[in-house]
């Protein structure tokens, strides 16, 4: 019972870091329809900024400054680079394919710079564990659920209450009514990748935490994880990508925890059994858990 505990806590941990990235996922979708594939390298980004500057900064001020960066690198990628593609839905689709090219750009010369290194990003947790009665848990796990909880909020306060979230909800549903309402769909879809990258940034520091090595050049690929949560979702539902980070998290956790029991799904299931759960799920829904009646899927 103890080991079941633990598992389920650390799939809980998990899914909330691959919400963070999720709802990167789903916000740029909403806000442009391209379906972004710089999030790999978005995290690992941020990830090296704060491995960087940690020493000279402390974590919390590297921290900052790597949300920033990456926040500010994801827009300039938005309004520099895709948005000049075009904002209609064929110029989506090949944008889509961009962010391919622009992300193997990014990674390449971030693995080049980490090469075989492990990265420490000096958080404040390092191996130490918490006993919660029957259960032990690392405090990297614990600070990933409090952290990403408050971020998640933010993220929802954002759309709920803000006018860029207004105007954010106004374009996932008629851009061409919102634009004509007044609503500068480049500048909402700009912000929308900032937000990403920031997203990007804070999850690389849970993924990169213990009872991880540390950082690492492919630290980045840990992103794809949270693809199939935002399709899972229905790709534009922020609380589909929530559930679906959660499903994500608990499923990876129970097969890494009991993979001694599924050896006869192969010893490498772990590594796709998140898209095993995707595929299954969409057999019954195709359009996501969450998506709205008569959604598309792109």
């Amino acid at each position: 019972m103890t080991g079941l505990l633990d598992t389920l806590f650390d799939g809980l941990a998990l899914g909330s870091v691959h919400a963070l990235i999720a709802l990167g996922f789903v916000t740029v979708f909403k806000a442009s329809g391209v379906l972004s594939f710089t999030h790999g390298s978005l995290l690992l980004l941020g990830g090296y900024l704060v491995a960087l500057l940690h020493d000279d900064l402390g974590f919390a001020g590297a921290l900052a400054l790597a949300v920033l960066v990456t926040a500010a690198v994801a827009g300039a990628l938005d309004r520099l680079v895709l948005q000049r593609i075009g904002t209609d839905p064929h110029a989506a689709h090949v944008a889509t394919i961009a962010t391919i090219g622009v992300d193997i750009v990014l990674a390449t010369d971030l693995t080049r710079r980490i090469g075989g290194d492990l990265l420490s990003l000096g958080d404040p947790w390092g191996d130490a564990v918490t006993h919660l009665g029957p259960t032990t848990v690392a405090d990297s796990r614990i600070a990933a659920v409090v952290v990403s909880a408050v971020a998640i909020g933010g993220v929802f306060a954002l759309f709920r209450y803000t006018p860029w979230g207004l105007a954010l909800r106004a374009a996932a549903e008629d851009a061409e009514a919102a634009a004509l309402m007044g609503v500068r769909l480049s500048r909402v879809r700009m912000l929308a990748w900032c937000l990403a990258g920031a997203l990007a940034a804070l999850a690389a520091v849970f993924l990169a935490a213990f009872p991880a090595p540390g950082l690492e050049r492919t630290t980045g690929q840990l992103a794809l994880t949270a693809f199939p949560a935002a399709i899972l979702g229905g790709m534009a539902s922020p609380v589909g990508a929530l559930a679906g980070s959660l499903l994500i998290g608990l499923t990876e956790a129970l097969v890494t925890g009991y993979q001694s029991d599924l050896r006869f799904l192969g010893d490498g299931f772990g590594d796709v059994a998140p898209y095993a759960v995707m595929v299954l799920v969409l057999l019954v829904r195709p359009a996501g858990l969450f998506a709205a009646k008569g959604a598309a899927r792109v």
